[in-house]
């Protein structure tokens, strides 16, 4: 059978659609694009802000209307926590964010005798990780490989707890036989991702941290990069550096989450750290690993942001001369703490302070571009942009190399200039 997949939301979802494709292809089944004619349409969907519902529903509107005899399937966070909207859809097979081998077979069923079924969990009960093919179909450069899911960090503004349970860790040997497995199967990076991987082996309960795992991942597969998703940064202290300095395929850009520069705001938000302690963490890897990249993201309007809150933000996002940043107005979540705050904001507030803070975010985005010219970077090279061949050094900066299609080279340039998003270069 033919099947289509749509993916929205993290890097999470991604490297599970991934593994869905590998599992449908090794039964024989042919992925197809969307507007390719398929027997069953796959939707793997979001729900981390209200734009992304939103999202959700026009695609699998979008999908029922073009292929009207497939098979109309749903799984990952929306559907966890918000059910009833896809019922109201009229989805064929409703799921959540757990259980995609079950998922499929619930799928490849109802190809069969065209029984609507759903597979629905309460995902707090949560205690066992679902390990997956790591990997995809595309052409080899780069693989997602994910060691942890859940989160038990319950931030006031945030659903995704209640969508993917609590933490839950892919033990270390398993990790480092994945990513041997991919390094021999000609991908160049791996990134590491999953919910909230800072609080991998947490559920051991044997003293086993993030730094630990990242080093065996390093050393057991020396030739290939190293990149970490987002990290809590009070687990950046002297040893982490320290350790994760000596791993030359370690990719030198850290995604701290910052959510807001405001101490009164953070306590608000049920965020675990202050500024200062973000800030040490900054400084701490700027000191590691010199040229690094350090993004973050923030969220602006937060219930109850003053003016007098809010400056405190841009004036602390430019202490910490982000390399790139992701702004994000508050989007209200029913079922969170935050949901129920007083001070909600007008989204007048809400899009003129992501105005504000965008222009701030674009030019240190920019300024850290322009301390790149002149040095020599390793680009790991991904496809072709016009007569341009791209692709992303290191630090995650896009570079664009005029010339032929080096696909899955990793080459050493000198970046010329500022260009598009990102930076032109020579060899």
């Amino acid at each position: 059978m033919r099947f289509c997949i749509y993916t929205l939301g993290c890097k999470v979802n991604q490297y599970e659609t991934q593994a869905m494709e590998q599992l449908l292809t090794g039964q024989g089944h042919e992925i197809v694009p969307p507007e390719a004619d398929c027997d069953g349409c796959i939707v793997n969907t979001c729900t981390v802000t209200a734009v992304a519902d939103k999202k959700n529903r026009n695609i699998i509107r979008r999908l029922r209307a073009r292929h009207p005899d497939a098979v109309l399937a749903v799984c990952g966070c929306y559907g966890q926590v918000r059910p009833e909207d896809l019922r109201a859809l009229g989805v064929d097979v409703l799921s959540g964010s757990g259980g995609r081998e079950a998922f499929l077979q619930a799928v490849l069923a109802t190809c069969q005798d065209r029984q609507p079924r759903e597979l629905l969990d309460e995902a707090l009960k949560r205690r066992s990780f679902e390990q997956l093919p790591a990997g995809g179909l595309a052409v080899r450069t780069r693989a997602m490989l994910k060691v942890q899911d859940g989160c038990n960090n319950f931030c006031s503004y945030c659903i995704i707890p209640y969508a993917r349970g609590p933490v839950r860790s892919l033990p270390l040997q398993d990790v480092v036989a994945q990513a041997r497995q991919l390094a021999e199967e000609g991908y160049r990076e791996i990134v590491v991702t999953g919910i909230e991987i800072a609080s991998w082996g947490w559920d051991f309960k044997d003293g086993s941290r993030l730094v630990q795992l990242l080093d065996e991942i390093c050393r057991a597969v020396p030739d290939t990069r190293i990149r970490l998703g987002s990290l809590e940064p009070r687990i950046i202290d002297a040893e982490f550096c320290r350790i994760m300095a000596e791993h030359r395929n370690l990719c030198p850009h850290f995604h701290l989450s910052m959510q807001s520069g405001s101490d009164t705001v953070l306590r608000r938000m049920r965020r675990k750290y202050d500024t200062a302690r973000y800030f040490e963490s900054v400084q701490l890897l700027k000191q590691a690993f010199p040229g690094c990249a350090v993004t973050t993201d923030m969220i602006v309007a937060f219930p109850g942001e003053t003016e007098a809150e809010f400056a405190e933000s841009l004036a602390f996002i430019q202490k910490c001369a982000f390399a790139d940043m992701h702004i994000f107005p508050y989007s209200r979540r029913p079922g969170t703490p935050a949901d129920q705050l007083p001070g909600q904001l007008p989204n007048a507030v809400k899009e003129a302070r992501s105005r504000a803070a965008i222009e701030i975010a674009a030019g240190m985005n920019e300024a850290f571009r322009k301390g790149m010219v002149g040095t020599v970077q390793e680009v790991l090279f991904e496809e072709m942009d016009d007569a341009d061949c791209t692709g992303h050094a290191k630090n995650s900066v896009r570079v664009y190399l005029p010339g032929p299609n080096r696909h899955n080279q990793v080459l050493p340039v000198r970046i010329t200039a500022l260009y598009k998003d990102g930076l032109l270069a020579e060899l």
